[in-house]
């Protein structure tokens, strides 16, 4: 990481602002989201959709359709493409939009008439039109981590995501479906359950100490 940062930022006390985002897990597939445009941006986007929500109810408005975006939309039928320029009236029924064509006026003429019908919205690689961040997920089973550099840094989130899946390790979801099991047998209530479960889960991670003397933990 220190490739990338000055002599000046080194060694100078830096003030970091916080990130004052608030995550959440959508159901997607309990609303409907509106896809403005299918080329490369928009292949993104819908990856991104359907590989974490499956069953996502989404409406596809697009003048052009790649290929690739086609493609895997076929393989959604839940996923409905609709041929031609936007309308407003394509904001009908939607709880989130994403945007992604490359028509900026277009992008600003839709966050105006979102922000009246109350409409979640997230516009790609614009962060001040965003109200949601796609950011990169981790996945592996049942555990879904999500990564976010608030608008700054996609490539450093995406980075991460790498390192967070090569580090987890693959018994991931054995350890999930097992602590399932036990929280499901437990008797008493809340706080004893927390407590049983923060004692058995203790052992998962290991303490290690470096050189330069401080602690850190990682998962067995």
């Amino acid at each position: 990481m220190n490739l990338f940062m000055s002599e000046t930022v080194k060694n100078k006390k830096v003030e970091v602002k916080s990130n004052d985002l608030f995550p959440v897990f959508l159901k997607l597939q309990s609303f409907h989201t509106l896809l403005v445009g299918a080329g490369n941006v928009g292949l993104e986007k819908l990856t991104a959709l359907v590989n974490n929500s499956p069953h996502a109810r989404i409406k596809v408005v697009a003048t052009d359709i790649s290929p690739e975006f086609q493609l895997l939309a076929d393989q959604y039928p839940q996923v409905v493409i609709v041929k031609r320029a936007f309308a407003e009236d394509d904001l009908e029924g939607m709880t989130f939009a994403v945007l992604a064509t490359d028509n900026h006026q277009l992008h600003q003429y839709i966050y105006e008439l979102a922000k009246e019908k109350g409409i979640l919205l997230n516009v790609a690689d614009t962060p001040d039109l965003c109200d949601v961040y796609l950011g990169s997920i981790v996945k592996k089973g049942n555990l879904k981590i999500g990564i976010s550099t608030n608008g700054k840094s996609p490539t450093l989130a995406k980075r991460l995501k790498e390192v967070l899946t090569e580090g987890l390790p693959e018994e991931i979801e054995e350890i999930l479906d097992n602590l399932n099991a036990i929280r499901e047998s437990l008797k008493g209530d809340f706080s004893y359950k927390v407590r049983k479960l923060n004692e058995l889960t203790a052992g998962l991670v290991e303490k290690k100490v470096g050189n330069n003397g401080e602690e850190s933990s990682q998962i067995k």
